[in-house]
């Protein structure tokens, strides 16, 4: 049968017009503005979003509450972290395992494109979040960690011991292949922007350089405890004697901060939070407030909310650990302020006033950093006060309340200096929790509502859901420390 002459020609038409658009599907159906391959690039600044969101979360939920900077408004259960309550993995474990997945790939796609500054910051990133986890829980998964893609569901536990020891060794080696004659090929770092050169050097990885250096300090000071059986003091001394090769935070500009550009997606996460959940349900404590407003402390405004009392205007906190019938009332004391939800410098990892209180310390102990104690003590309130954007008061280092006394017992002089630290530790993840493990200091008031049984907590319990997930590796990890309760000590406390 012979077709008429206008369905051939309609079926030929049809035939070339399918052929033509299967041609055309791929290039109609491909994103221009997406990239074609993952580079570090790509990770790096969603990553680096991500991660300091948890931490953010963690000082403002968790460390707060236990370090008595604030208190809820109300607790009538006998639980809380201000009763000295911890519940399992009431901490980071999930959130940074998700990341250090990122972080791992950062690593290995740079390894593959022969990038060396970005394998480096990879490896900051990796000891910074394994040194918190670690501070946390004591034993966790870190070298059979991440290996879910190799068929490893269960990892094994490290010792604490041996994740310092390999931490500090990454942490040697990003300082080494840091290059600041290069740019980073692929951009993407939002702390320091270390994605271009600026007459021929990169001053982002110069501060790359800086923030791994200065980590190192932090770590090796909190084992410090533990020279000997690392060799603390040695590498503490050639970071100290050489800053030309280890250099470290040596101004404001150096500071370690995830600063919030309030540009969609990478908002402050405390960016649409409720009042209720905000500050009409927490209140600053008393122990917070005494000596900055003993000192009328600058950085008060940034913080707080002032309420008004008899015809005033006060910074006023509450008791930390009350009896559970007492209830404050909404509105009466200072809370967080509105600005702090959208304050682009909130992301704090490191800064250059921590790194000035660790020298005060570390001069105290007779190491030579090239000033007293005395000075970098100055340096490290200076230094907060600007990293808020507040502005230091004529003589505000010389009233009593803030006076460095050299003539005080070395004791005494520390305990000066970890005061100084635990403020300028507002919003930085669980750092002034380990420090108070690590020093005794400062010394909190026992609320009165706090049971007798309860003990101030050396480390928060492992997630449950790891009973069941992964309960082998898990008991043994549990036997190895000697308990899975808060009152364990990990390796550098004991």
């Amino acid at each position: 049968m012979k077709l008429p002459l206008n369905i051939v020609l309609f079926t030929g038409i049809l035939i070339s017009s399918l052929v033509s658009c299967t041609d055309k599907f791929e290039s109609l159906n491909t994103d221009p503005n997406r990239p074609k391959d993952v580079t570090p690039g790509v990770l790096l600044g969603q990553m680096q979003y991500r991660i300091v969101n948890n931490t953010i979360t963690a000082s403002r939920n968790f460390t707060h509450e236990l370090m008595q900077v604030d208190a809820p408004r109300s607790s009538t259960s006998g639980q809380g972290l201000h009763r000295y309550v911890v519940q399992p993995g009431e901490a980071v474990w999930s959130g940074f395992y998700d990341r250090l997945t990122d972080v791992d790939d950062i690593y290995s796609i740079a390894d593959n494109l022969k990038e060396n500054n970005y394998k480096a910051i990879a490896l900051v990133y990796k000891s910074w979040a394994y040194s918190i986890l670690t501070d946390l829980y004591g034993d966790v998964p870190y070298s059979q960690a991440i290996k879910a893609q190799e068929g490893n569901f269960a990892p094994a536990f490290d010792k604490q011991k041996d994740i310092y020891i390999k931490i500090l060794k990454d942490l040697e080696t990003a300082n080494t292949l840091f290059d600041d004659t290069k740019a980073l090929t692929y951009g993407g770092d939002m702390v320091y922007n270390a994605n271009a050169l600026t007459s021929g050097k990169n001053s982002g990885i110069q501060r790359w350089k800086k923030f791994a250096n200065s980590l190192r300090l932090r770590l090796l000071l909190r084992i410090s405890k533990r020279d000997g059986e690392i060799n603390v003091n040695q590498q503490i001394n050639s970071i100290l004697s050489d800053p030309t090769a280890n250099p470290v935070f040596a101004s404001n500009l150096d500071d370690a901060i995830f600063k919030y550009p309030g540009t969609f997606p990478y908002f402050n996460p405390y960016y649409n939070a409720r009042t209720l959940d905000w500050r009409d349900g927490t209140y600053f404590t008393k122990f917070f407030f005494n000596k900055l407003n003993a000192s009328n402390d600058p950085r008060r405004a940034i913080w707080a909310i002032p309420v008004t009392v008899n015809g005033l205007s006060v910074f006023q906190g509450i008791d930390s650990g009350y009896p559970t019938n007492l209830e404050y009332v909404v509105g009466r004391n200072s809370s967080y302020t509105d600005a702090l939800k959208t304050l682009p410098q909130v992301g704090v990892m490191m800064t250059y006033a921590e790194v000035e209180f660790i020298k005060a310390e570390l001069s105290l102990k007779g190491f030579n950093t090239g000033k007293t104690p005395k000075a970098h003590y100055e340096t490290g309130i200076t230094a907060s006060i600007v990293q808020w954007g507040a502005t230091m008061p004529a003589n505000f280092l010389s009233q009593s309340e803030i006076l460095y006394n050299e003539a005080a017992t070395r004791e005494a002089q520390l305990e000066q200096i970890m005061l100084q630290k635990y403020y300028a530790f507002f919003f930085v993840d669980y750092q002034s929790w380990f420090e108070k493990r690590r020093t005794g200091y400062p010394v909190l008031p026992r609320g009165t509502g706090i049971p007798a049984e309860n003990i101030f907590p050396s480390r928060v319990p492992y997630p449950t859901y790891l009973q069941s997930l992964n309960s082998t590796n898990l008991q043994s990890a549990v036997t190895s420390m000697g308990g899975d309760l808060s009152t364990i000590k990990v390796w550098w406390e004991k």
